[in-house]
């Protein structure tokens, strides 16, 4: 099971990414010390603290000639990790 799925990108986190905080979308079921240590053994980097929340689904219409099409985008997890200070993740290295 890999627990973390993506790191996220948004305006909100590379705010955060100048205090040594970095977002990523989890595996549901992974509790903070799954996180901690997979963050750890996959950047190389001494994690002080996680913060995890649930993101709920949000609902979705589109309007359509023949009729209203609704649906839900899908819940997930996401995860703050505050890293020791001097270390560093680079999301951008390998472009």
């Amino acid at each position: 099971m890999s627990v973390l799925i993506k790191p996220l990108v948004t305006e909100k986190v590379s705010v955060l990414n100048e205090h040594g905080k970095y977002g990523f979308i989890v595996d549901r079921k992974a509790n903070k010390v799954q996180i901690k240590n997979e963050v750890e053994k996959t950047y190389g980097v001494t994690v002080e603290s996680v913060n995890t929340m649930l993101q709920p689904g949000k609902i979705k219409k589109r309007y359509t000639k023949s009729r209203i099409i609704e649906g839900k985008t899908p819940a997930y997890k996401k995860a703050i990790v505050q890293v020791a200070e001097g270390d560093i993740i680079d999301f951008y290295g390998g472009i």
